[in-house]
């Protein structure tokens, strides 16, 4: 497969060795458990480390390090200082709400502040669609082309998409949460160990020495004409951070499976640090000196950078790490998708007490097809991440607004909340969308159409809720213990 027997050697070893791993811590913890606790919240015994772990690399994948990276900019590392507010948002706002509730899923806390199951599976329902049709084979795509393109393998990229996916279900299926935070943890030790010593290399290989490079790529703080203008961070900015890390069952089941509070906010912070300390370096650095050494070559930036300035025996060890970027993400987005089907949908709808690893395997070999299915739509795109982000901005702002309401108002109908999703998903697609007569009004960033889409969103909700239903909202914030 590689051009080099030693690569695949230390491939093979490295991610053996992994797998060996997380066969053993988890042998033996509650085997063939058919709960829901056991099988998407680990039976509540996560250590705060895994929870980091977890949480870091479920997040850092292909689209990720070849996405940003290939911007070739410090700017990108804006999105990263600012996911360090959104996990504090997490630790300190959500996670007592979800621990007070005892949630197994975000949504979960929608149907006890709304008392209303339709919007639970309603919210679930969109982001069920989100992995199966967004997620998962972005993250697949992205993986096989990277491997695909880094080393030279001839083989069709879909050969390479299908081992990724059997993999990646088979540590979803047969391992649940557990498995998969513990697989995560130790890949994310030797992804970010990789990662930074492609940063330090990268560095020695043009002397430490910016000079040449355009000053519009070394700064943070962007104008009109950047991707991350630096207004928006007053804005949408803060709002996609709180989704992303707050409300994404994808995230926030790692810290709802640590067996206590204190124990999953530890895990945050820990995360937080990890974010603030090491990724924005990682997602940045090797694309800028990519701009030196190569000039502006976009997403094959990282790619370029890392077979430069890595040794030979090193190229099996980073395929390897990149390799467990990809799996990791694309694992956590199958077991957290089978969680919101099974608990949200299947047991409100079909059968109160399923077999709940049996089903969550049918879910999860649906994922995967579907996911499999849609490579050729996701080759199609001129870029991966923009698309990513442009179909996921759909969902985002209209599905916080929900949480928003719920966890600040008592006595709105679920019905009001429901409307204020689909009015939130159309004024998105007109106003973000070419072919709309909508688009782009007044020139305005995409970041600050979805801060208000958001604002929209809510107070459609309240309007609703008073005039269609003739209820009036009460502030009661949801951390309340009477409340």
């Amino acid at each position: 497969m590689f051009s080099n027997t030693l690569q695949v050697s230390v491939f093979v070893f490295v991610t053996a060795l992994i797998g060996l791993l997380t066969y053993l811590s988890c042998r033996g913890q509650n085997r063939g458990s058919q709960s829901q606790s056991e099988y998407f919240l680990a039976g509540g015994g996560l250590a705060w480390y895994f929870v980091a772990g977890s949480i870091t690399l479920t997040n850092l994948s292909t689209d990720q390090l070849v996405g940003m990276n290939g911007n070739q900019m410090a700017l990108l590392a804006l999105w990263e200082l600012a996911a360090v507010v959104g996990l504090f948002v997490l630790a300190k706002v959500f996670l007592p709400v979800y621990y007070k509730f005892k949630c197994t899923t975000t949504t979960e806390l929608l149907e006890q502040r709304y008392h209303d199951k339709h919007i639970r599976a309603v919210i679930s329902a969109l982001f069920f669609a989100g992995s199966a049709l967004i997620f998962c084979p972005a993250v697949i795509y992205s993986g096989s082309l990277f491997m695909q393109s880094m080393f030279n393998i001839e083989l069709p990229l879909m050969y390479i998409a299908v081992t990724f996916v059997i993999v990646g279900a088979l540590y979803a299926i047969f391992g649940g949460l557990r498995a998969v935070a513990v697989s995560d943890t130790y890949s994310g030790v030797l992804l970010l160990t990789m990662a930074v010593l492609v940063v330090i290399l990268a560095l020695q290989a043009i002397d430490y020495n910016f000079d040449g490079i355009p000053q519009e790529r070394l700064t943070l703080l962007g104008d009109d004409e950047s991707p991350i203008p630096w207004h928006t961070l007053l804005t949408g900015m803060i709002f996609i951070q709180m989704f992303y890390w707050g409300t994404n069952q994808v995230i926030t089941q790692r810290a709802m499976a640590a067996p206590s509070l204190k124990e999953a906010q530890k895990g945050v912070f820990a995360a937080a640090g990890i974010r603030l300390l090491i990724v924005p370096a990682i997602i940045v650095i090797p694309g800028i000196v990519s701009f030196k050494l190569f000039g502006d070559i976009g997403d094959s930036a990282y790619g370029r950078i890392v077979a430069t300035v890595l040794p030979d025996w090193l190229s099996g060890v980073f395929a390897a790490a990149m390799a467990a970027a990809v799996l990791t993400t694309f694992n956590s987005n199958l077991n957290s998708a089978a969680a919101l089907y099974v608990c949200d949908i299947h047991e409100s709808y079909v059968n109160k007490t399923p077999n709940v690893p049996k089903l969550s395997g049918y879910v999860t070999v649906l994922l995967c097809l579907v996911s499999l299915a849609l490579i050729p739509v996701y080759q199609e795109a001129d870029s991966i991440i923009n698309l990513v982000q442009k179909l996921y901005g759909l969902l985002s702002m209209p599905i916080l607004s929900v949480f928003i309401v719920g966890l600040l108002f008592r006595n709105v109908h679920a019905f009001a909340a429901i409307g204020a999703v689909v009015f939130g998903v159309s004024i998105y697609a007109l106003m973000s969308f070419e072919a709309s007569p909508l688009y782009a009004p007044f020139g305005l960033h995409y970041i600050h159409l979805m801060f208000a889409t958001l604002i929209g969103c809510v107070a459609f909700a309240l309007i609703v809720n008073r005039m269609v239903f003739r209820q009036k909202a009460e502030f009661s914030l949801a951390i309340y213990k009477n409340d």
